[in-house]
């Protein structure tokens, strides 16, 4: 055990006002937000290598064979050039939500950044806003 100094003291006795209270909430709405986004950024993310690996798979395969590719739940025959036109689209819409992802990531983390700047400077240790 230690003494607590002054400072340290005051700190815990801060008053806790409503719009503090609504700033610790939307830190929690953010920082679990954020946790979705990065959940489904790390899903993309793998989708995307399994892309680029049928890829590199489709480029090696013969043109002429009809190719086995997965459309929601199910498997359809496509001709090469369709397969491949299909595979480039894929992989333009996962790009494009995956930049829309990160970004949305970033708006979290820069508004998580300036409430843990004002509830740091109200509360100080008083409060814990690290994971």
């Amino acid at each position: 055990m230690r003494i607590l100094s002054q400072e340290e003291e005051h700190d815990d006795n801060a008053e806790v006002t409503w719009e503090d209270q609504q700033r610790i909430n939307t830190f929690s709405k953010l920082n679990t937000r954020l946790r979705g986004i990065e959940e489904r950024i790390t899903t993309l993310k793998q989708e995307k290598e399994a892309l680029d690996d049928l890829s590199m798979e489709l480029e090696l395969a013969d043109e002429d064979e009809p190719v086995m590719y997965k459309v929601g739940e199910v498997f359809l025959h496509l001709s090469h050039s369709r397969a491949m036109n299909r595979l480039e689209k894929d992989q333009n819409e996962l790009n494009s939500e995956l930049s829309n992802l990160t970004d949305r990531a970033e708006e979290c983390e820069k508004s998580m950044k300036e409430l843990k700047v004002i509830l740091y400077a109200k509360f100080g240790r008083a409060i814990n806003l690290d994971e």
